[in-house]
């Protein structure tokens, strides 16, 4: 019999267990009551049955035990023994689940950066002084706005997700057109400075900011570009370019700007 028909029988066999033990239990037994109930999340959640199938059989047979000695013949010290085994499966059940997921996580964003780099050697023209030009146009028609600060892009918030500061696939075309344009330019310089709405809590939007900036200075580090020709800042909710009174507006103040040093790398002044 196959790992994955032997927990859905097992789940099964347990589930009935439970079924039946909660029908007599006492009603003061909190600690059995809080790990039925935490071993039912676990059984229910298809991550943690994918990533700790064991942790959770022991979750339900500790659980199953406690149950059967408390309807007969247990001492409650020893439904709260088996009762509190459960618990810890459960939650170690749930642990090894978080852990797998992370690591997915992380493997999958290597994947992409990887990817990137791929797609970024891969787009390298022949001639440099060509397609060091036609950069230099591609900025221009990426909306750059020349400012007393100097030469500034600017990512609009489609580029991360709600309330997150890691870049969105979306942004990869444009972080390669400022890696590509940085390695053409080798004495530039960028400062990179984060952005948000009024929405929410200040000391949160502050930090968001700085996060989602540093995240794309980490993506430039990432393909090539040396951290000595970045700097980082996050002003929050400070300096709208719209009014925070509609969505629109919010839209366009959540965003990161890029602002260029001139081509001898003198950067203009912080705001």
């Amino acid at each position: 019999m196959s790992l994955k028909s032997s927990i859905g029988s097992g789940l099964v066999v347990l589930g009935c267990a439970g079924l039946f033990g909660c029908a007599g239990q006492q009603p003061g037994d909190v600690t059995l009551q809080q790990a039925s109930a935490s071993f039912q999340k676990v059984k229910d959640d298809a991550n943690v049955l994918r990533s700790a199938p064991r942790d959770v059989i022991r979750a339900g047979e500790s659980l199953a035990r406690a149950e059967r000695l408390s309807n007969y013949w247990g001492s409650r010290d020893d439904v709260a023994h088996y009762a509190y085994l459960s618990q810890r499966y459960s939650d170690i059940a749930r642990e090894h689940s978080e852990l797998a997921l992370s690591q997915e996580r992380i493997a999958k964003q290597e994947l992409e950066r990887q990817r990137l780099q791929l797609a970024l050697r891969e787009s390298k023209l022949a001639s440099v002084q060509a397609q060091g030009k036609w950069l230099e146009e591609q900025f221009v028609s990426m909306a750059t706005t020349e400012t007393d600060r100097g030469l500034v892009l600017t990512l609009g918030d489609v580029l991360f997700d709600t309330g997150e500061a890691d870049l969105a696939p979306s942004a990869n075309r444009m972080v390669l057109k400022l890696v590509q344009f940085l390695q053409l330019n080798p004495k530039r310089l960028v400062r990179i400075e984060g952005y948000t709405d009024n929405t929410g809590d200040k000391d949160f939007n502050l930090q968001l900011s700085r996060d989602r900036a540093q995240s794309v200075a980490d993506t430039l580090v990432d393909l090539g570009i040396d951290d000595k020709r970045i700097k980082v800042e996050g002003y929050g909710d400070q300096y709208p370019v719209e009014a925070n009174a509609s969505e629109r507006g919010r839209a366009l103040n959540r965003r990161v700007e890029i602002v260029f040093s001139d081509e001898k790398g003198v950067l203009g002044a912080a705001r």
